[in-house]
């Protein structure tokens, strides 16, 4: 049995872009569904409960966009865990193999995961899928705000997608995204769990501190 090694794996900017992502989805979510339909009673137009509501969307759609900018820009120049070809594992005969096993892992048809460094295949696929959700959601979300300062700067980058797909049906694409990433965030918290458990290398304290436990005679 072979040494475990402490390796340096998730790069600063790779964890700072997936707090920072946490921390929007949580605000975008909550005060989106607010926007959407008002859940807190209120005695006045006084208390301004869905300005701040908005003011507070508006400004960790910003945060959220800007750190979208810096995780694609990171793939660029990241660790080979952290780059474009890290998410797409379908491009290799290894990668496939790895995506076979893994998903015969999570349907129980057999008892070991492939091991991986860093994502594991079906994971990195998901994460791509997300990636393209998030810029819809960004997308579809500055093209809705450029409604109130028509002329402006996101009324004339995306202003053209309110003639295309209509208001409500980007209102509609918008809300079921926020749904489909909070069902996400869900799996992803477990799956994470799951991995940490059965693989034991840190996979959950990795994502704050960077580092994960490797055993060399696993890795491919």
């Amino acid at each position: 049995m072979s040494t475990l090694e402490i390796r340096y794996v998730w790069e600063w900017p790779v964890r700072l872009t997936h707090w920072f992502n946490v921390i929007s989805i949580i605000v975008l979510s909550v005060t989106g569904y607010y926007i959407g339909d008002p859940f807190v009673s209120v005695p006045s137009t006084s208390s301004y409960v869905m300005g701040w509501m908005r003011y507070l969307h508006f400004i960790f759609a910003y945060v959220f966009a800007l750190s979208w900018i810096a995780r694609l820009i990171w793939m660029f120049f990241g660790n080979r865990h952290a780059r474009f070809l890290a998410f797409a594992p379908w491009a290799s005969r290894d990668g496939w193999k790895n995506i076979i096993g893994t998903f015969c892992f999570y349907t129980f048809l057999r008892r070991k995961v492939p091991y991986a460094v860093g994502h594991n295949p079906l994971a990195a696929m998901a994460y791509s899928c997300v990636f393209i959700l998030f810029l819809i959601q960004i997308v579809s979300g500055f093209a809705l705000y450029g409604q109130f300062a028509p002329g402006g700067l996101w009324d004339g980058i995306f202003g053209s997608l309110l003639v295309t797909f209509g208001n409500q049906g980007l209102r509609l694409t918008h809300h079921l995204i926020m749904w489909l990433l909070i069902g996400f965030a869900i799996h992803h918290v477990y799956s994470a769990w799951l991995m940490d458990i059965k693989e034991k290398n840190g996979t959950l304290s990795s994502i704050f501190g960077g580092y994960k436990f490797i055993d060399p005679d696993e890795e491919n």
